[in-house]
Order: structure tokens, then C-alpha cells, then sequence
């Protein structure tokens, strides 16, 4: 995963919430689900988290090979950024953490 978004420590204090409670459930109850479906869990948050800092990268580095049509793309993403409610809310939901 790309810094961008500093997302990997993030990622590992966020795997708390899906462990802790399915070790919970196995060692006073003996119930696997959680434990069974960890990892499912995780890797779906882990790849929406480097999706994220993907998006965060090419939006904010300038990728020379691109070109000039790139460059543009990222000028207009930016604008439609700053301008839009809507955009801010899921660069912010992204980057404070998606819900569990």
C-alpha cells in the first residue's frame, strides 16, 4: 500500500475490531464465526483502504508519463473536489476510516 494516506497503521489498530470480539465469542462461547470470517473481513477493509491511497497518490503526484490529458484529469478532480459536498464527504468518510 502506498503512504499516501498514512492508512497501514490505521488499518492495524482498526483490526481490533473485528478480532477482539470474534476471539471474544470463541474462547467464553466457543462460537468460530468471527474467527472463521476474519480474514474476509480484513482483507475487504485493507483493499478498500489501498484503493483509497491509490486514488490519493495519482491525485496528487504528477505521473509525467500521463501526460498532459493526466495532468488535466487531476485539475479537474481537484476543482470537483473543492466544489462538491458530496466529493468532500467521501474523501473525509475514506480517510477517517470506512464503517465496519
Amino acid at each position: 500500500m502506498p503512504p499516501t494516506g498514512a492508512k497501514g497503521l490505521n488499518l492495524a489498530a482498526s483490526d481490533i475490531a473485528y478480532l477482539a470480539p470474534a476471539l471474544i465469542a470463541y474462547f467464553k462461547n466457543g462460537d468460530a464465526h468471527g474467527i472463521d470470517n476474519y480474514e474476509a473481513k480484513a482483507l475487504a477493509r485493507v483493499w478498500k483502504s489501498s484503493r483509497f491511497s491509490w486514488y490519493l497518490t495519482s491525485l496528487m503526484h504528477n505521473f509525467p508519463e500521463n501526460g498532459e490529458f493526466g495532468r488535466e484529469m487531476q485539475k479537474a478532480e481537484l476543482e470537483y473536489i473543492a466544489q462538491s459536498t458530496a466529493a468532500q464527504t467521501t474523501i473525509a468518510e475514506n480517510y477517517i476510516g470506512l464503517p465496519l
